[in-house]
Formats: C-alpha cells, structure tokens, sequence
C-alpha cells in the first residue's frame, strides 16, 4: 500500500543572494505574483505563484553563485502550453540579459517535438521553460543525451 494515493511537486525553495532582484527576475519572467513575503532585514524570503497555488519560494540566505558540481539541484523546470509562449518567455529572458546555455528553441532529443529554452537566474540558478510539443524535430545540442542535463 502506497502512504500516499496521490503526490505532486508543492513548491520549491531556492536560496538567493538579493531578494528584491530575483523577485523582479522571477515576477518578470515567470508571471508570479507574491502570495506572501517576510521584510525583516535578516529573514527576507518570498512565496511567490499564480492563482493563490504556492509554486517557488525565494529565501535570501546565501552568497556567490549557484555550484553546478556539487550535490544538489540540477535545475529547475517549467512547462508551458506552446512553444510561441516558450519563445515570447525568451524575448523577455534576452531583455533581462539572462545567460542561456543554448541558442533558441532546442528539443529535448535528437529529432524530438518537445524542447524549449535554458537559462540561468541572477544566481546562476539554471532553469528551463519547455513545451511537450511544437518544437522542431532537429538535432540536440549535445547527441545521446537529454538537452535539460545542461551538458
């Protein structure tokens, strides 16, 4: 017997070094509204979703930038209906200045429909904005292996 009959992904807290930019980062690329947000000077954080549904928590409690080779989060992703919302997001991405770890629209495999677009955050927080279909059938970034690995 299963502890529990069903089970989705609540939300995801992801430590920054400056609330307040990764709050415009976020707002702007994502949409999100702030649901909830401590001011105190050393316990900043922000509860940010759409919908009154929590999706990202935003803690400002570290320094320096995201170790991509330690332990720890690989990335974080984003689905979206359509690939015209993927590449409306990237507009804004490249407006922000945003870092990508590949140029435009990229599937997800060789020859697959779903791809999308990855980034980095302020932090250097690597995040992806993907459709499951719509993207076109072309080779991957990197052969025999999956584009959200970030290779």
């Amino acid at each position: 017997m299963a502890k529990a009959k069903t089970l989705q992904t609540g939300h995801v807290g992801v430590n920054v070094t400056d609330l307040d930019r990764s709050l415009a980062f976020y707002r702007a690329v994502f949409d999100f509204e702030v649901v909830a947000e401590g001011k105190e000077d050393d316990r900043r954080w922000a509860f940010l979703g759409r919908d009154n549904r929590m999706l990202v928590a935003l803690w400002q409690q570290s320094a320096g930038s995201f170790p991509t080779d330690r332990p720890g989060l690989h990335h974080l992703s984003f689905q979206v209906e359509t690939i015209d919302e993927v590449r409306a997001t990237e507009q804004v991405l490249r407006q922000l200045g945003a870092e990508f770890d590949y140029d435009g629209v990229v599937p997800h495999g060789e020859n697959g429909t779903s791809g999308g677009i990855f980034f980095t955050d302020p932090d250097g927080i690597r995040l992806e904005i993907y459709a499951p279909t719509g993207a076109d059938p072309a080779d991957a970034p990197t052969p025999g292996a999956p584009t959200c690995g970030f290779f």
